[in-house]
């Protein structure tokens, strides 16, 4: 990977110049030489900060930044700490295996979770489905005493590992714990909203076997699933899945796309491929955005899902990785997993599996009774604010499904109505 990147990046004269790459190359060798403590002392940087600092040219902000950050974090360069695109191209250049990507042949559900529980059952594991946890109820010393589920039942373990989203997490922290330092550091991380698009086409696009980066102000990435994932393999209509990001004004966008109807996103959608595929897309009535394709557009939509996800993986703007809290917890019989958690991805896939590895040290350590890794250092501000906190009951999760439990869904009517009650913000 590091010699065919950087030979890729020499022979590239479309998007940079000889003396651009030369005007870039400077500010990134203290990334080579320094390593991991020089990228996370740029957290407090966004990337065009970090960019304008280091007299990088302009334009590799429009070739190259804003499709990276929009796939790496749903989010534009302006928005996005430094530390997230160093953090990956130093994978790209020490990593032989870097710059590889793959797609499942098959859903998720049949292809990986399936095979994640017939993992855990033969070794005389148990997994549990549709129990939400209704509380957290604690011991007189602070400890974890069971888990109180909604149908009344108790779980009662030597050991909890929560792998929750942060944003499902604040709202189950226990009165006992709210004024600690540790969990009132979470109130600096949040969920950032991100929607996934599944559109049918009644004939075949021109794609490519590969995952596709776009510069598009509302496309992050996109791939063709005919081509790419065996299931979905078509020899004569595309199905596309796409990322619609910026979706939110947190994330740099200048809509609130959460609050949009599935008809609206979807022409907006049908308006960015008319552009990505201009003599291919159909000039049709149903989606005025294309009014302006020409006639030998002829591929239209046949079907379409808009899956929204109000609160994804946390918003990785500068200055928030030393508020990602270690899996080590002061709760002795607590153990925090989780792609927001501290490691040095960001979050992703990668992250969630590290989260969870890191959890599972510390796990087995504890069962073990070897040395645990110290907790992270808490920041001083937090530190001080925590003296002062009032604890409240926590809120907790209301309703079903995979939105109110920090997933992503295609909304209901119900479903839009509880989240208008429970995170009023993705509709203001």
């Amino acid at each position: 990977a590091p010699f065919n990147f950087g030979l890729a990046i020499l022979l590239n004269q479309k998007m940079l110049t000889l003396g651009e790459k030369l005007q870039t190359a400077p500010p990134l060798l203290p990334m080579l030489i320094e390593g991991q403590s020089f990228i996370d002392a740029q957290d407090e940087l966004s990337v065009t900060d970090f960019m304008r600092k280091y007299g990088m040219p302009e334009r590799i902000n429009e070739e190259v930044f804003i499709a990276m950050a929009k796939a790496l974090d749903f989010i534009d360069p302006d928005k996005l700490s430094m530390t997230v695109v160093l953090t990956a191209m130093n994978r790209f250049l020490n990593e032989d295996n870097g710059l590889q990507m793959a797609f499942l042949d098959g859903n998720q559900p049949d292809r990986v979770c399936a095979p994640m529980v017939e993992h855990i059952e033969a070794r005389g594991g148990k997994v549990v489905m549709n129990a939400p946890v209704q509380e957290i109820v604690t011991e007189e010393d602070g400890s974890v005493k069971h888990l109180l589920l909604r149908s009344g039942e108790k779980i009662v373990a030597d050991e909890y590992v929560s792998a929750m989203p942060v944003d499902i997490v604040k709202r189950m922290i226990p009165m006992a714990w709210q004024t600690m330092p540790y969990f009132r550091q979470f109130d600096e991380l949040e969920g950032i909203p991100v929607i996934n698009l599944h559109m049918w086409f009644d004939r075949k696009l021109k794609a490519v076997d590969h995952l596709c980066f776009s510069r598009s102000p509302l496309l992050s990435v996109y791939a063709d699933m005919s081509v790419t994932c065996k299931e979905y393999y078509d020899p004569d209509k595309s199905m596309l899945e796409l990322v619609f990001a910026p979706c939110s004004p947190l994330a740099g966008g200048n809509t609130n796309w959460i609050s949009k109807s599935d008809e609206e996103i979807i022409d907006a959608t049908m308006g960015e491929l008319a552009r990505l595929f201009p003599t291919e897309i159909a000039a049709d009535d149903k989606w005025p955005s294309t009014k302006n394709q020409g006639p030998q557009g002829q591929a239209r939509l046949r079907k379409y899902a808009v899956v929204k996800v109000p609160r994804s993986v946390y918003a990785a703007i500068p200055g928030r990785n030393k508020y990602r809290p270690s899996q080590r917890t002061p709760i002795p019989n607590l153990t925090m997993a989780g792609d927001w958690t501290s490691q040095k991805y960001l979050g992703s896939m990668e992250g969630a599996v590290f989260g969870g590895k890191l959890a599972a040290e510390v796990v087995a350590k504890k069962a073990k009774g070897m040395d645990l890794p110290p907790i992270k250092d808490i920041q001083p501000e937090i530190v001080e604010s925590a003296k002062t906190y009032q604890p409240m009951k926590p809120l907790g999760v209301k309703g079903d499904g995979a939105i109110a439990f920090g997933g992503g869904a295609t909304l209901s009517k119900k479903s839009e109505s509880l989240l208008r009650e429970v995170d009023p913000v993705q509709f203001a």
